[in-house]
């Protein structure tokens, strides 16, 4: 799946740094295991924060809310096929650190192919793939380019519909839009018109997780001291002794790592004792919160294209317009997964499953015939209601400045660390930036020794 194709790569030399540390002997004699951190949020950032300040010696626990490790790496498998309902692919395999985390983790992977699609329009009829090729040539020239034509305030949607009012209709350049730009990035009405290119992306193939990407989070929690089911309602940093409140109970630190989803701030379910600086309230109120949902049917048979990607273009953006095909990396499992992105995916969530299936039936049925079989089961995800989460990932809103993220990032007093997806400025709103992320903090307080 193409994610920031216009990007520029950057060498993993530019990141070069170890991954673990073994044992830290502080210079100035400080002993490492007389400290305590706690991790607030058992995601890939606070997993990877946690395993490397425990493996310098550190006492370190991690409060997680959920049942269970990820965050927003979630794999559902009650259905006997993992479907991942957040992070599915690593972006880029080199020098992508998810790259060599996978493989120690034990991460099974298929590579994906964009070159093997088939693009419907409306009533069926199967599009040329010289038409398809050549407007998304265009579509990526454009993406290329309009930055130079926008301004701080106006909206992608406003300068892109002002420049090319013609393809506002355009059903292929909708499907575009939706699945180019407001999958990567967010609302076209609130997204940036000149910052909706930032962001570094990794160079090499994407591949899908096949075993499911929660075999990042397990391989990383192993060992770690992991509270689950502690919802964490407040942070008091008045004192050197750091006081959080969790279901009722306070434990105390020498440091704390907040990784919760930018979403959770925008929503203040974290209590700050004082206040967080100004800044860094300026930065959780610009920096925008996506919503993607995603949905994975299963039926007893196949009856659609062989191929990876099959994608359709309705007349309503946004709304179920682009299938994966799950048999291509998992044999017989007879299922397509499919996404709703921006409000038309926040309605989803007010849709009961049958609306749903009905939905994404209508699509597939004027693709291949009111003839095709229904399906036998659905899974679905719902971000943006998500008290875990309420979103998917950040994204670089009108108002959006790049110092915002590392505005995040910034620790405060040396005793309050930040980290997550929504605080690397290169990587924001991937699994790998959210990585990066937690081994910054961690390097961070080692360094304090």
């Amino acid at each position: 799946m193409k994610r920031r194709i216009f990007l520029k790569s950057i060498p993993a030399s530019l990141l070069a740094s170890s991954y673990w540390t073994t044992a830290c002997q502080a210079e100035n004699g400080i002993n490492p295991a007389d400290k305590t951190v706690v991790v607030i949020g058992a995601g890939i950032a606070g997993l990877a924060a946690a395993k490397k300040l425990q493996e310098a010696g550190f006492k370190v626990s991690v409060l997680e809310a959920q049942d269970k490790v990820g965050g927003r790496v979630r794999t559902n498998r009650s259905l006997g096929i993992p479907f991942d309902e957040g992070a599915s692919w690593i972006h880029g395999i080199d020098g992508n650190p998810i790259t060599a985390l996978a493989q120690e983790a034990g991460m099974t992977t298929f590579q994906t192919l964009d070159e093997s699609m088939k693009s419907y329009d409306i009533g069926g009829a199967l599009r040329k793939t010289s038409t398809y090729d050549s407007a998304e040539d265009e579509f990526y020239n454009i993406l290329g380019s309009m930055m130079k034509r926008g301004s701080n305030d106006q909206s992608f949607a406003s300068v892109f519909n002002r420049l090319y009012p013609e393809k506002q209709n355009d059903r292929l350049w909708k499907f575009f839009l939706s699945t180019y730009v407001t999958f990567d990035t967010g609302d076209l009405d609130k997204l940036s018109s000149t910052l909706y290119n930032e962001g570094e992306e990794y160079g090499g193939v994407e591949k899908i997780a096949t075993n499911g990407y929660d075999t990042l989070a397990t391989y990383l929690a192993k060992n770690l001291s992991i509270s689950l089911n502690q919802r964490v309602s407040a942070i008091d940093y008045r004192t050197s002794a750091i006081q959080i409140t969790h279901n009722n109970t306070v434990t105390q630190a020498d440091f704390v790592i907040v990784t919760v989803p930018l979403g959770v701030l925008k929503n203040n379910k974290l209590l700050f004792t004082p206040n967080l600086p100004a800044a860094k309230q300026t930065a959780i109120q610009k920096i925008g919160m996506n919503c993607v949902n995603k949905f994975l049917l299963t039926w007893n048979t196949t009856f659609w294209d062989d191929v990876q990607y099959i994608s359709y273009t309705p007349e309503v953006r946004d709304k179920f317009n682009y299938f994966v095909n799950l048999n291509k990396f998992i044999p017989s499992a007879h299922a397509l997964m499919t996404f709703a992105y921006a409000d038309y995916g926040r309605a989803t969530e007010t849709m009961t499953d049958a609306q749903v299936t009905t939905e994404i039936m209508a699509h597939l049925k004027d693709m291949y015939g009111t003839s095709i079989p229904a399906p036998t089961r659905l899974l679905r995800t719902r971000w943006s209601t998500n008290e875990n989460a309420f979103g998917a990932y950040s994204y670089t809103a009108v108002g959006t400045e790049m110092r915002h993220f590392e505005d995040l990032s910034e620790e405060i007093d040396n005793k309050l660390f930040f980290a997550g997806e929504h605080t690397e400025a290169d990587y924001f709103s991937t699994a790998h930036g959210a990585y990066l992320s937690g081994i910054r903090e961690a390097d961070k307080i080692i360094a304090l020794l």
